[in-house]
């Protein structure tokens, strides 16, 4: 019998957070004592990106997209407009056409810049379910390459795709495969790296959640192309949902003979075991995840020799993350020149990128390499909110660098954002505005790669402590113009010395903002003042007398009684009692109050 409805309910981890899961077991109740258990299915699916919005609701075949659904509104959703065809006007997601018409969900700002080549499935299927893969052309590729191409074949393919590594550092993917392919040995292992660790990134986590055996497809691609017969996923135990959904989905697999012994008769081994990261950062480089999945500790090995020559359990080994294995099967199916006819001349494809930070869309965008930094912000990303004037861009998490307003018309690939002090990174994008201080936005980011240093080489245990320590004195106004060099100094030495890419690559916020917002770190220095308002340490608040009116409610609002004053007349904050938390500026109705 077919069904005339589909309920997509999202079951990524942002939307699980707010209850979604609890939203689905209610629609089950609910569509039970409607008697229309088996007129209308009922799918958890993955993320659809517009994390801002969620818990996400969509009902087909009318597309119907309900954001902040609540679990009481289940009922009204399933009385209304599942049962009497009118929806639920105030939990849609509208944007309208010039008629007044609502535009279908892929026409609006958040979706229509966007191209969903990786997160294709994700919104879409139930990825506990491996028949919806199937019917979704899954398991087709690898079929196709097993039965029409050699394993020489699929590799110039990949070649010809132009596809780098979407891990960070944007190497050849086919070129990688070719150098583990070239190697002989007995053994040799294709490992994924989904030990996603950049602060606010949540790419990989979200594939995984929502398309779990397209990576699998993808890796068994790879095994047929290098030669090998057991791959590993290394993925962060911090991601239960992703973990639980890699289980099932190889479990599945399993079952139906896609993993396994002579998978699908068609004479090729293949079989794939997990491996739950504590998560260290460190592990997110390549070698230090080999030391990890083999049990010893998370440290860097000394490159070279590269994995494809001796890497896990010293045999040749192709390593990828998540979102490059997430273009493979797309690749082979449709062709090289498909894949390369977007994106850039030297950056092909699509790249995932999570945006957070001051923006109104945050969530999970997918779009074109070249699509400038301006698109992804005022469009897609739906502007700067309160009004505020967008400041900054930080891409590639604690590795990447500060990209200022002036800036924001790059366009986004991995030759431009080097080219102006950043990288492309795993894919965080985290928006600021004007009340965020770029020194201590260095400051945040140096401390996490100070507290993630294996501690396995002196430039990087050791410098860049001493960075972090240079920084802090630096917001506490107790640095000099000289420190300012000397940072500078440091940071080229720690880039040129550190054994691994995190510690290559950790003082590139400082020299991004120190390149870009010299100013701050200056007014700082000089002025023992924080333009933001935001280092502690340089803010004083002070009641202008002309502006006061004494409406108390700065005294009100104040938690450690450092406010004094009458009714109708100016106030006062007596500085030695003042803890500079800013609860006197919220509600005064005349900014009489500065710092």
């Amino acid at each position: 019998m077919l069904e005339r409805a589909h309920i997509l309910v999202c079951g990524g981890t942002g939307c699980t957070s707010g209850n979604s899961n609890k939203i689905y077991s209610e629609f089950q109740t609910r569509l039970k004592e409607q008697g229309l258990e088996s007129e209308v299915k009922l799918i958890m699916t993955g993320c659809f990106g517009l994390c801002a919005r969620g818990p996400i609701v969509v009902v087909y075949p009318e597309g119907t997209f309900y954001q902040h659904v609540k679990v009481e509104d289940v009922n009204e959703i399933v009385c209304e407009h599942i049962l009497k065809g009118r929806p639920v006007e105030r939990l849609l997601h509208s944007e309208k056409e010039e008629d007044g018409s609502l535009k279908a969900i892929n026409e609006t700002a958040f979706y229509k810049r966007q191209k969903r080549v990786v997160l294709r499935n994700c919104g879409i299927i139930n990825p506990e379910s491996i028949d919806e893969y199937l019917a979704y052309d899954g398991y087709k590729a690898y079929e196709k390459v097993v039965t029409q191409m050699t394993p020489q074949g699929v590799i110039d393919e990949i070649k010809k795709s132009g596809l780098r590594g979407r891990g960070g550092g944007g190497f050849s993917t086919g070129m990688k495969w070719q150098f583990a392919h070239d190697s002989v040995s007995d053994i040799k292992y294709v490992v994924c790296n989904a030990d996603e660790g950049d602060p606010g990134a949540f790419m990989d986590r979200s594939l995984l959640e929502g398309d779990p055996h397209a990576v699998i497809e993808a890796m068994m691609i790879a095994g047929y192309a290098i030669g090998a017969k057991q791959g590993y996923i290394y993925v962060r135990a911090e991601y239960p949902i992703a973990v639980q959904r890699l289980e099932i989905a190889i479990g599945q697999a399993r079952e139906y003979g896609i993993l396994g012994k002579n998978i699908m008769g068609l004479g090729h081994d293949f079989d794939i075991e997990l491996r739950l990261g504590a998560g260290a950062f460190v592990c997110g480089e390549e070698t230090a995840l080999l030391n990890s999945t083999e049990g010893k500790r998370g440290e860097p090995r000394q490159r070279p020799p590269f994995p494809a020559v001796k890497g896990l359990f010293e045999k040749p080994t192709l390593i990828n993350n998540v979102e490059t294995y997430g273009n493979i099967t797309q690749i082979i199916l449709n062709g090289a020149d498909w894949f390369a006819s977007m994106g850039t001349e030297k950056s092909k494809g699509t790249k995932v990128f999570a945006l957070g930070g001051k923006i109104n869309n945050t969530g999970l965008v997918e779009i074109p390499m070249g699509t400038t930094l301006r698109t992804i912000i005022e469009e897609i990303g739906g502007g700067i909110p309160n009004g505020k004037k967008f400041k900054a861009a930080q891409t590639g998490g604690p590795s990447g660098g500060c990209i200022p307003a002036e800036l924001i018309d790059t366009k986004i690939d991995y030759d431009n954002l080097i080219a102006i002090g950043s990288m492309m990174g795993s894919g965080g994008l985290i928006v600021m505005d004007e009340d965020n201080c770029m020194v201590d936005i260095a400051k945040f980011f140096l401390e996490f790669t100070v507290d993630e240093s294996c501690g396995k080489c002196t430039p990087c245990r050791i410098g860049n402590k001493r960075l972090y320590e240079m920084l802090d004195s630096v917001t506490k106004g107790t640095a000099t113009m000289e420190d300012l060099d000397k940072m500078e100094q440091l940071c080229y030495y720690i880039k040129e010395n550190s054994l691994c890419g995190l510690g290559q690559t950790a003082p590139n916020p400082v020299l991004s903002t120190l390149k870009y917002f010299r100013d701050e770190y200056v007014e700082h220095v000089k002025n023992k003042r924080c333009p933001a308002g935001v280092c502690k340490a340089l803010v004083s608040f002070k009641i202008d007398p002309a502006l006061c009116i004494g409406c108390t409610k700065c005294k009100r609002n104040c938690p450690v009684n450092a406010i004094s004053g009458e009714i109708k007349q100016p106030h006062v904050i007596d500085a030695s009692k003042c803890i500079k938390c800013g609860a006197c500026l919220q509600g005064c109705p005349k900014n009489a109050i500065v710092r």
